[in-house]
Formats: structure tokens, sequence, C-alpha cells
């Protein structure tokens, strides 16, 4: 019985959220299927295989296809009419066009349905369109979270025993992280004492603005002496983000790192004060436990996912409230029992999620559902 997996987001060199998944998911499954026939589809295009830092199994293959434009829908749809697999795997979104009768999709969230000015139109209908669809051809879905399964079955109408929810992992691995030149000359450079931090695309829907705004309380009424690092690309609405940054008076203390490597990311993350991570909405939230496993207390959304993956463990503020979202980071920059004792919780809450256990789960779906 050949399985396939969509592998095409897995091996590019600078991962976001789903690359991540992708990546961690199909490093997992090497484990729990190493005796199962595997077909790995890689765009030929982006993807090196000199990424890949695990062994592959002797029952496993690569395949590189290639397509100038709409890799999935056009390429993969011919791979799988040509060259048909008894089970599809895809971790991010969409399913093909032509797919086997069991494929397995992973839905991270529908992020452009709730924060739909953060994305382009053209991003909107071509998600919503396949998404929906997707969700129509997949044998089994499997949602990130409680919170998006039910954002599945009441904006979708998905029926409710189509879905598993299997949450993200988050690898213990991260605590052996190396000091990075880069890190440590944006500490040099910079004259780094304390601040603050977040990590994600610098877009609308990340609530960057509201991040700045929050940080501007801090400085004005609180008067702390951190300093803000925004970790990240700019997303759809840079523009803005940029020009509203360039406007605050607190300029020089805000840091734009750009892209970083997962060391550069997780020096800073480890050597920050606080996390903030109020954003609009998320289908799972990692960067909550990344920052969870490093003992720094975090700052989250009360809406969508977050709640749902801090589990009591960190503070829950309105997002579109900045000055809420300045008053708690400064209760806990202020207040060491309150700071400790959210770190304790994290620490405990991070207990509850390991990419192996997200793997184990998605290949007992892949073997029950072939």
């Amino acid at each position: 019985m050949a399985i396939g997996i969509d592998a095409s987001r897995a091996f590019v060199k600078n991962k976001t959220g789903i690359e991540e998944y992708s990546y961690r998911v199909i490093e997992g499954l090497t484990e729990y299927l190493r005796e199962d026939p595997v077909i790995l589809y890689l765009d030929s295009r982006i993807n090196k295989l000199e990424y890949i830092n695990f062994d592959l199994p002797e029952k496993w293959k690569t395949k590189f296809i290639r397509a100038p434009k709409f890799w999935t829908q056009i390429r993969l749809s011919l791979e799988m009419l040509f060259h048909p697999v008894d089970v599809l795997f895809v971790p991010a979104h969409t399913v093909p066009l032509v797919h086997p009768r069991n494929t397995i999709v992973t839905i991270h969230g529908l992020e452009y349905e709730f924060c739909p000015s953060a994305y382009s139109l053209f991003e909107r209908i071509y998600m919503r369109w396949f998404i929906r669809r997707s969700c129509k051809w997949a044998k089994k879905i499997i949602a990130v979270s409680n919170n998006t399964k039910k954002d599945l079955m009441r904006l979708y109408k998905v029926p409710e025993e189509k879905i598993e929810v299997i949450y993200e992992g988050v690898s213990p691995k991260a605590r052996l992280f190396p000091s990075s030149s880069t890190a440590l000359g944006i500490f040099q450079s910079q004259a780094l004492t304390k601040y603050l931090l977040f990590i994600g695309r610098l877009e609308e829907r990340k609530n960057i603005s509201g991040i700045v705004e929050a940080f501007e309380t801090l400085k004005k009424k609180f008067n702390v002496p951190h300093r803000l690092i925004l970790v990240g690309k700019f997303g759809f609405g840079g523009e803005a983000i940029k020009s509203r940054i360039d406007s605050s008076e607190y300029k020089s203390d805000i840091i734009l790192t750009g892209y970083v490597s997962d060391e550069d990311k997780f020096y800073l993350m480890a050597n920050a004060e606080a996390f903030l991570f109020p954003t609009f909405y998320e289908g799972f939230g990692l960067p909550i436990l990344e920052a969870q496993n490093f003992g720094v207390p975090v700052v989250t959304s009360n809406i969508s996912s977050m709640p749902e993956v801090a589990d009591g463990s960190a503070v829950l503020v309105d997002p579109k409230r900045p000055d809420e979202i300045a008053g708690a980071v400064y209760k806990l920059i202020s207040d060491e029992s309150h700071k400790n004792d959210i770190i304790k919780k994290g620490y405990e809450n991070v207990k509850r999620f390991s990419w192996e256990k997200c793997s184990k789960k998605i290949a007992e779906l892949i073997r029950t559902n072939r």
C-alpha cells in the first residue's frame, strides 16, 4: 500500500509555521511509518535535500516534480492521475484536484475568513475556494486545534466525525541552541540589556501596530528601559506597518531583524524578558509554546485558539486594546512573583505537546484510512 506525502513545503531553507509543521511531521513519520512504502513529493524548483537532517527509511523514496505555477493543483494532480498512490497526506491546506479517495489534509486555520483585510483579494478567493473543496475532497481532516475544528464546522459545514484534532508539537531539541553570531551581533550593536520580543510575519493579522502602540504606552506611562525586537519578514500591509514604526517617537528603541535562522530565533527568545503574541487570529499559535519552552512568560490574545493552546499558562489580553497589552506586560516585568508563576505554568503547559505525539497520531490516522 503506497503512501504519498506532499513534501513541497517541508524542505525549504527559510521555514515559517506551515513549513516547520510539514518538516517536523515528516521527520516523525520516518519512525512511525518506517516499514511502509512512502513517496515524498518535492517541488524541484525550491526544495533541496541538503536541508534534510534526518535519515529516510529504506522503503521511502523522494520524487522531484516541477511546474512553473500551481504546483499542487496541476503538477501534483497529474502525478496522482498517472502514478496514483493508495493514500495521500497533505500537511498544508490544499488537496490537488486529482487525488486518491483516501486523502488526509491538515487545515491550519481560517485566518483569511476572520482577518480578510490582512490578505489580498486573490489570496482570499484562492484559499476560500480550495480549502472549502479540500474539506470536501479529503476523507479525513486534521485540525490543529479544537478552535479550528469549530471554525470548519461552523463556516464550512464540515461534519464533526470527519475532523480529527491533532495538536502541533514543540521540540525539546530547541533548548540545545548555539550562541549565534548574528544574534550576538544584535546584542552588541544595540547594547541590549532588557527587551520584549515578537516573532512572526510582520503583517496586520499579527497586530504589529497594536504591539508598537502598547510599547509606546510602556515607555510613556511606565518609563520602562526595555527595547522591542520584532523578528520576521514583512507581509501583506507591510508598508503601513513600516510607516507606523517610522512615526513612533520610540523608533530608536524598536529593532527590526528581518528573517533569522532558528539558532538566532531561539537565542533571542531565550533571552527575552517577555514574549508578545497578541495576534488577531491563530489556527494554533506555536510561538507561544516555543517561548514557554525557554522559560519566557507570554502575553497573548484571549481569542481564537490561543486560550486553548496556553490553557491558563499565559497572560491573556484583548488584542484590540493596546493599553491592556501594555498593562499586562508591565505587571509581568515589575512583579517577580507573578512572572515566576507564569513561567512555571508555561513549563508545565509545554509538556502537553510534542512532535512525536503529533506524528504518531497522524501515522495512526494514515494507517486506519487507507
